[in-house]
């Protein structure tokens, strides 16, 4: 398969927070999945993960979920772990994959013994709750279902590559 570029456009409280040039590697109808260099300038140490220059995000991004799931490795390829953002559903068109930041996130550590919520605080300071209830309530379930999943064992069977319908298994 041959890969496209696309700009990864990633909005919050209607502004547009970073942009950044990413493959796109995978688009099963539901599922995108690009991958990117880290793209903000310098590093960024939140103290349990450090992303910095060299370091490759593989990011998959849902049309129907209200989450993005973002593989951190190094350049050498060492697993640092998973960063997950709550968001609505991605929307891809015209070169562009859009996603608009909730505020809250989760982390998960390489070895699966770290598994971290993020940023609940600043959540409740947005005021989606407010404004947007519905929205508040799925973000508050899809970080719920992305703990779960990461303290069940993971997030390797979310990530798999989808199979193709009818192949017979």
């Amino acid at each position: 398969m041959s890969t496209t570029s696309v700009e990864v456009v990633l909005v919050k409280s209607g502004r547009t927070k970073i942009r950044y040039p990413a493959e796109l590697v995978g688009d099963d109808g539901a599922r995108v999945t690009v991958t990117a260099p880290w793209a903000a300038p310098g590093v960024r140490d939140f103290g349990f993960v450090r992303f910095e220059p060299g370091d490759v995000f593989t990011e998959h991004y849902w049309r129907d979920r209200w989450f993005a799931v973002k593989e951190v490795r190094t350049g050498e390829g060492m697993l640092k772990g998973w960063y997950c953002d709550i968001t609505r559903p991605a929307v891809l068109g015209d070169g562009e994959l859009l996603v608009e930041d909730l505020d809250l996130d989760l982390w998960v550590s390489a070895d699966g013994s770290s598994v971290l919520r993020l940023d609940e605080d600043e959540f409740e300071e947005s005021g989606l709750a407010a404004h947007d209830p519905d929205a508040a309530d799925a973000a508050r379930r899809a970080l719920d279902e992305l703990e779960r999943l990461a303290l069940a064992g993971g997030l390797a069977g979310l990530l798999a590559p989808s199979r193709p319908s009818g192949d017979g298994r």
